[in-house]
């Protein structure tokens, strides 16, 4: 996948042979404009002069297989987490006769081809994908990812940081890429906060076990971590919505509708250090887990000083069956948002997790959030122009 496509032309496949070409995908561009847009459209008015600074960046992280490999939702291990992964990120489609063709022998975040459709999207979650008839041909691909996600044998076990696998097996609950992200962005100069949001119930464990290894240097590969001097706000927030807009709690900070959006945004980009948020998920099942019953994120695309990414498995540039609700403010200072399709902000605001990619390679996260800084200022960039 280009990390930075701009061309909208479409390749078909054909429904017998395998994808050799993959479609291209556009980066939108943040708008502020009022009432209905068009591709065209979607650019932000940023007035000629205007510098476009270092900003602080706000990292809104999933927990669930974006930096951990499980599932307290849905009660899935290590390798139940990855083997369902897989089959969110292969591709195929059923012929006229009613049997299933694979498109790609290869794992991707995007649909090789048009027409193409996950095995997930076609089956729902079967369990044990990669040892099923179907799925056999990806055994490899999870065999592989677990052998680089095992706890080293010669560490001791740290329950905080490993987890016992379905195989008896320790692996890393937390990704170590995660906390590579973290010392990049020490090391570049960079002003930033972590938000982790999730649906589900392991935030305060993995706020507990992020502080400790950040304050006391208990992660064994990772034993310099203190010197970052990164604070972690250990108590969890919950962000609740409704269709009067979205209530934000933590301790004794309380933000609601009747504060306004802007109220939110900027308690969000002043956020220091790590912290996390528990988002509502009957409220996502209650829009059909849709992109209006997502977990909420602010952009404004006026702000030269704060951008906001959120880094999510679930983002999907399919409005229908997306986790984040992205709202644009349409004017400089304005209250008032829209509500921006997925495409549009993918890559500048918006991060699909590439599980397989994230357990491979230590820089992804890093990677990922430089080339949304890029996409970003360079949309503001022709704004300017």
């Amino acid at each position: 996948m280009s990390d930075n496509n701009f061309s909208n032309k479409e390749d078909s496949c054909n429904t017998y042979e395998l994808c050799d070409k993959q479609p291209s995908h556009s980066n939108g561009n943040v708008n502020g404009h009022h009432g209905n847009t068009t591709e065209e459209d979607l650019t932000v008015s940023v007035p000629h002069g205007l510098s476009l600074r270092e900003k602080k960046l706000v990292l809104h992280v999933d927990l669930n297989n974006t930096i951990l490999v499980s599932d307290a939702v849905t009660n899935q291990g290590t390798i139940a987490a990855l083997d369902y992964f897989i089959s969110t990120v292969t591709w195929g489609q059923m012929t006229k006769q009613g049997k299933w063709q694979w498109m790609s022998d290869s794992p991707s975040l995007l649909p090789p081809c048009e027409g193409a459709v996950s095995y997930y999207s076609q089956f729902g979650r079967v369990p044990g994908f990669t040892s099923s008839a179907a799925g056999r041909r990806f055994r490899g691909v999870l065999d592989e990812h677990l052998a680089m996600l095992r706890w080293p044998q010669e560490l001791q076990w740290d329950k905080e940081l490993a987890v016992k696998g379905e195989d008896g097996q320790l692996y890393h609950w937390i990704l170590p890429s995660f906390f590579q992200l973290l010392k990049d962005l020490v090391a570049e100069g960079r002003d930033f906060a972590i938000l982790f949001r999730t649906f589900g119930s392991d935030l305060p464990r993995v706020l507990s076990a992020v502080s400790k290894a950040l304050s006391q240097g208990s992660h064994p590969l990772f034993p310099d971590l203190p010197a970052l001097k990164l604070m972690v706000n250990e108590t969890p927030g919950k962000i609740r919505c409704s269709v009067k807009g979205a209530v934000l709690a933590r301790a004794e900070e309380h933000l609601s509708p009747r504060d306004g959006e802007r109220a939110l945004y900027r308690y969000l980009s002043s956020v220091q250090g790590l912290g996390g948020f528990q988002d509502h998920f009957d409220w996502w099942a209650r829009n059909t887990y849709s992109i209006l019953g997502g977990k909420p994120l602010w952009v404004d695309p006026f702000d030269q000083d704060v951008q906001h990414i959120f880094i999510d498995d679930n983002i999907r540039q399919n409005d229908k069956d997306t986790i984040v609700h992205p709202k644009v403010f349409l004017d400089r200072g304005s209250s008032e948002t829209r509500t921006a399709s997925i495409s549009e902000l993918y890559d500048l605001c918006l991060v699909q997790n590439d599980l397989l990619r994230a357990i491979s390679d230590p820089g992804y996260f890093t990677q990922r959030v430089s080339i949304c800084q890029e996409n970003y200022d360079r949309n503001l960039q022709g704004g300017a122009a």
